[in-house]
């Protein structure tokens, strides 16, 4: 809309200025709901997930969902979540490959050498609960939610790339369409409706475990009770929600 467009162009030339774009951070039309996060402590629903590496077999139906359910551009290499093939080889060497993202699984590997171990890791948004993306963000698209899912509000994204820039798992992308952030959100439409999301739904092996952190009855939660649990890139204090079982260390 012509409106939506002044408002952006606006943004990208008050941006030009340090002191005008701290202003925008401060005074951003979602200042009010990023302060509201801070009251998370007290919210009943506070969502993760955890992946069950040793289940994964790389089908690529949890990729073919996302994109359907969002709707996401056409070219074959935007993705909300991905999948990614690692085989360690006998003399330490690490390949790491994602034809398409995984989107239509994966065929057997032409590689030199013997291959020791072999394995899927899925990859998504961490909906860290200490994001850098939001920290960046200079007018307030990129915020959390009460319940700890990391949006972006497509109508106040000035498309300046920060919260790509700042993302250190590679979780986010341009749309070319809107020329705005695009990320994993749990598919919040549809787990603010008790739905699943589409990914968790679809897994015909129950790699994806979606679920409440703070309900002692949640898949998630048993999950963490019988497994152990990592996170990725944990030296860099993100603190994600979303935890893997059986993860190699050589996974980055």
């Amino acid at each position: 809309m012509p409106e939506d467009r002044s408002r952006r162009e606006f943004l990208i030339s008050v941006l030009q200025f340090p002191c005008s774009a701290a202003l925008v951070a401060v005074c951003g039309p979602l200042a009010t709901a990023a302060a509201a996060t801070e009251d998370e402590a007290s919210s009943e629903r506070y969502f993760g997930m955890g992946i069950q590496v040793d289940k994964c077999i790389g089908c690529g139906r949890c990729v073919r969902a996302c994109k359907t359910e969002n709707d996401l551009p056409e070219a074959p290499f935007y993705f909300r979540t991905w999948i990614e093939r690692y085989a360690i080889h006998a003399d330490g060497r690490v390949d790491v490959d994602s034809p398409e993202g995984g989107i239509n699984g994966f065929l057997p590997r032409e590689s030199e050498g013997e291959v020791v171990r072999s394995f899927f890791v899925p990859k998504l948004c961490n909906q860290c609960d200490n994001p850098p993306c939001v920290q960046v963000c200079p007018v307030g698209a990129t915020f959390k939610t009460d319940d700890g899912v990391i949006l972006v509000d497509s109508d106040y994204c000035i498309g300046c790339r920060y919260c790509i820039q700042a993302c250190p798992y590679g979780a986010r992308f341009l749309d070319p369409r809107t020329k705005t952030a695009d990320k994993c959100t749990f598919c919040y439409h549809r787990i603010t409706q008790g739905l699943l999301p589409a990914c968790v739904e679809v897994c015909p092996t129950g790699a994806r475990v979606f679920g409440e952190l703070k309900a002692d009855a949640s898949p998630l939660r048993r999950l963490m009770r019988m497994s152990r649990l990592q996170v990725l890139k944990p030296s860099l204090n993100t603190e994600p929600k979303v935890f893997y079982t059986e993860l190699d260390g050589e996974v980055r």
